[in-house]
């Protein structure tokens, strides 16, 4: 029983989600000043759920706010529809205070077939607004934002610091993985900085760890 047991949360598992995070390598900068992002993808049957963070802090020029995230899958698939995205709306005015607005869609949009994957993306769509903005400093205020964020109409409401979406691509399942990613920042096309994988997290494994303990303070219990 115990070994049937065992077997039927292997196969439980593998169906399971697969995440990766990618982040800019340390020291990455622009034409703006430096940067730093992350983005967690999740990989499921037939879909793609991501989130994406600006973790610059207190920003000064629009170049260091993300715009764009291109990532290649290993299934090789170039297509897919944005099914939802959502992110909350923040404005900065001229003195670097702030006002939050509501959360709801980015307005971000999903290109197919670019550079032999996907890529979601602000300025073809909602651009130049709507761009992802790191944390402010001390107060809550963006001290060092100058006038290509604080107070600029066309470049505001930003999303703050992190917004999410999900993909419906076929062919897609816990098996897939991303292969290369690419971060792009500002309303210029071509800031870009690629991407590194941190240390994958697959949740198939995770359940798996949790799910052998278990069973073995199971197996522990019934052999008493």
């Amino acid at each position: 029983m115990f070994r049937a047991i065992l077997t039927a949360l292997a196969l439980s598992v593998v169906a399971s989600a697969n995440t990766i995070t990618f982040v800019t390598p340390v020291g990455s900068s622009t034409g703006g000043g430096p940067v730093s992002a992350s983005a967690t993808v999740t990989t499921n049957t037939n879909s793609v759920f991501i989130t994406l963070t600006d973790l610059q802090a207190n920003p000064t020029d629009i170049a260091q706010l993300l715009s764009d995230f291109d990532f290649v899958l290993s299934n090789g698939a170039t297509t897919g529809t944005l099914t939802t995205s959502s992110g909350q709306q923040i404005v900065i005015a001229g003195n670097g205070t702030t006002t939050l607005g509501s959360t709801g869609s980015t307005g971000w949009g999903l290109n197919n077939n670019v550079s032999g994957g996907l890529q979601l993306d602000a300025l073809g769509f909602i651009g130049p607004a709507g761009l992802i903005v790191g944390p402010p400093g001390a107060g809550g205020v963006y001290t060092n934002a100058n006038a290509s964020i604080a107070g600029n109409g066309p470049h505001n409401p930003f999303i703050n610091q992190t917004a999410t979406f999900t993909l419906s691509v076929a062919g897609v399942s816990a098996a897939t993985t991303v292969t290369s990613a690419t971060f792009s920042f500002g309303t210029t096309p071509g800031i870009n900085v690629p991407g590194t994988p941190s240390v994958p997290e697959p949740i198939t494994s995770a359940l798996v760890g949790t799910g052998l303990v278990s069973l073995f303070f199971l197996r522990r219990r019934i052999a008493r």
